[in-house]
C-alpha cells in the first residue's frame, strides 16, 4: 500500500523510504512552539536536563498569548521567565505584548510554518498548521523541550481518515460549521490518534482561513493531526510570506485510509456545539430558544480577518441586545490593524462591543471575559468543556463568527436571516 501525505512527511523527516501506520519513528523539526503556559515548563526540563543551547535559535517560536497582557503576578513570571530564556537563547521568533498574536493565527501570518514541514507545539491545536500541507501536532512540555535542543521528537506514525470535499458552502456557512458538522458526526474521538486528511474538489472553495479552522479542530476529533492536499489556495497565500523553499507531499493512490467520508459543502447549514462536547453539534433550524449573556469572537479558530469581516458586516447598524456582552478579539496585530483601516472597529464599537488587543483571553478561561454561574456565551472558540470560559456551572456554544454576531444582536441564538 501507500502512504497519505502525513505518512510521506513523517517519512521525509525520518530519513526513511517508508512508513506505516503504527511505527515508531524519531524525525527532524522544522518548527517547535510554546506559549506562556506550556513553555515555562518545558524551560524547567530543558535546564533540568543540562541543555545548554538550543538546536536552531530561528526554529522556536515563542508566543506569549494566553494570559498576556499579564492578568496576575503568576502570569507575568511566567511571561518574564519566557522573555528571559529567549534572550539567552537567542531565540529570533518570540512575540511579546504589542507584537504578538494568538499563535496559530500568528505563526502562519508570518510564514513560519509552510507546506511539507514537520511542526510540534506545546499547544494541542498546533494541528492548526495543516492547512498548508505541514504535519503538525500537539505535544507535551517535555518533548517541547527535548525539541528546542535536539531539534527532533519521537512519533507513532499515525492512520488516516479520507474527507473527500465536493460542491461550494453557502452564504453564512464558513469552515467553522463544516467542522462541527464534521465532529457531529463522527464524535470527539472519532479520529482517535489519526490524521484527517482533506481533499477533492469543493477543496478550491474553501478559503485559507476557512481551512486553518478546520485543521485547528482537528484535534476535538481526537486526531493526531488535521492536513490539507496543496492547492492553488494554498500557494497563493504561501507566496508572500514564505522566504523559503517548500515540498508538496500528495498522498499515493493506493493510500490505505480507515474510512473515507464524503463532504457535500452545499449541504452543510450553520452549525452549533450544545454544552459541553464539540460533537453535540445542532443545526441552527434545531436550536431552540437559547437566552445568552455573552459572545466571543475571536481565538486561534476564527480570531482572522474573513471573521472580522463577517461580524462587521452583520454588525453593521445594529446594536447588541442589552442583556449581551459581546467582546470581539482580532488574533494578530496585522489583524486589529486592518480592521481599523476597514473601518470595521467604528461597526463593533458603535454597536456596543468591547475590542480587545489579540489575546487568547476568555477562550481558556484565562481572562477578558470569564463567565459566572449559570451564565451562557456563543463563542466562536474550539472548546466548550465544562467550566472552559469560567465557572463550572457556565455554558459555552460553539458556533461561526456569522452565528455569533446575529446571536449577539437578538439576545439569543440566532441565525444571520433572523437579524438581518
Amino acid at each position: 500500500m501507500g502512504m497519505t501525505m502525513s505518512q510521506k512527511i513523517l517519512a521525509a523527516h525520518a530519513g526513511l523510504e517508508k512508513v506505516e501506520a503504527g511505527q515508531l519513528i524519531n524525525a527532524k523539526l522544522d518548527m517547535v512552539l510554546g506559549n506562556d503556559i506550556t513553555a515555562p515548563v518545558a524551560i524547567n526540563e530543558f535546564n533540568k536536563a543540562g541543555f545548554g543551547s538550543v538546536f536552531d535559535r530561528n526554529k522556536i517560536s515563542l508566543v506569549m498569548d494566553h494570559f498576556a497582557p499579564n492578568k496576575d503576578i503568576k502570569a507575568a513570571t511566567q511571561c518574564k521567565q519566557c522573555r528571559e530564556f529567549a534572550n539567552d537563547m537567542g531565540i529570533v521568533n518570540f512575540y511579546d505584548v504589542g507584537d504578538m498574536g494568538v499563535e496559530h493565527a500568528l505563526l502562519p501570518e508570518k510564514g513560519l510554518v509552510c507546506a511539507g514541514e514537520l511542526v510540534i507545539g506545546a499547544d494541542s491545536h498546533t494541528c492548526t498548521y495543516g492547512a498548508l500541507g505541514a504535519f503538525s501536532t500537539g505535544v507535551g512540555s517535555t518533548d517541547m523541550a527535548a525539541g528546542m535542543a535536539t531539534g527532533e521528537a519521537w512519533f507513532k506514525v499515525p492512520s488516516a481518515i479520507r474527507f473527500n470535499l465536493t460542491g461550494k458552502l453557502n452564504k453564512w456557512v464558513s469552515g467553522k460549521d463544516v467542522i462541527l458538522h464534521i465532529i457531529g458526526m463522527i464524535g470527539v474521538d472519532g479520529a482517535l490518534y489519526q490524521s484527517m486528511e482533506f481533499g477533492g474538489e469543493g477543496l478550491k472553495n474553501l478559503t485559507m482561513d476557512d481551512r486553518l479552522c478546520m485543521a485547528n479542530m482537528a484535534i476535538e476529533a481526537g486526531a493526531k493531526n488535521g492536513i490539507f492536499e496543496v492547492d492553488d489556495v494554498t500557494i497563493a497565500y504561501m507566496k508572500d510570506r514564505v522566504n523559503r523553499e517548500f515540498k508538496v507531499y500528495t498522498a499515493d493512490p493506493d493510500a490505505e485510509y480507515t474510512r473515507v467520508i464524503d463532504i457535500y459543502l452545499s449541504q452543510v447549514k450553520p452549525t452549533v456545539a450544545f454544552p459541553h462536547l464539540p460533537e453535540n453539534a445542532r443545526t441552527i433550524d434545531n436550536v431552540g430558544d437559547v437566552k445568552i449573556d455573552q459572545v466571543v469572537i475571536g481565538s486561534c479558530t476564527n480570531g482572522r480577518l474573513s471573521d472580522m469581516e463577517t461580524a462587521a458586516e452583520i454588525l453593521k447598524g445594529k446594536k447588541v441586545a442589552k442583556h449581551v456582552r459581546c467582546i470581539i478579539i482580532p488574533a494578530t496585530q496585522k489583524i486589529w490593524m486592518e480592521c481599523v483601516k476597514r473601518g470595521y472597529m467604528d461597526i463593533f464599537i458603535e454597536a456596543g462591543c468591547a475590542v480587545s488587543t489579540p489575546t487568547c483571553g476568555p477562550c481558556l478561561g484565562g481572562h477578558t471575559g470569564i463567565l459566572a454561574a449559570g451564565e451562557r456565551a456563543v463563542a466562536t472558540t474550539n472548546r466548550n468543556f465544562v467550566g472552559r470560559m469560567g465557572h463550572t456551572e457556565s455554558e459555552v456554544y460553539l458556533a461561526s463568527p456569522a452565528i455569533a454576531a446575529a446571536s449577539a444582536i437578538a439576545g439569543k441564538i440566532a441565525d444571520v436571516s433572523e437579524v438581518l
